[in-house]
């Protein structure tokens, strides 16, 4: 999972350049929960963005960053991770 999460469902990615099934589901999984994570987090280079935001972006990058069924299932339990990032939000 770690080593295949950067990888992206249209074959851009990195290390190895998997495309699609190839990736590991477990990746393809991480991979979406990452980027929100990362989306969602205030970093000393940025401020955190909205969860409409990064459920645009995380939208926009069906079929090419992300896995279509994944992004769908997502869509679906968007407020389990409202409640996640909720539960687990950076303090002010």
């Amino acid at each position: 999972m770690a080593g295949a999460h950067h990888e992206r469902w249209d074959g851009t990615g990195y290390l190895q350049g998997l495309r699609g099934e190839q990736i590991p589901l477990s990746a393809r999984l991480m991979a979406l929960a990452d980027v929100y994570d990362a989306l969602r987090s205030r970093r000393p280079y940025k401020e955190a963005t909205t969860h409409e935001e990064a459920t645009a972006l995380i939208i926009s990058g069906r079929g090419t960053q992300f896995d279509p069924d994944i992004v769908q299932v997502f869509r679906e339990t968007q407020s389990a991770f409202i409640e996640i990032d909720r539960r687990h939000a950076d303090e002010a």
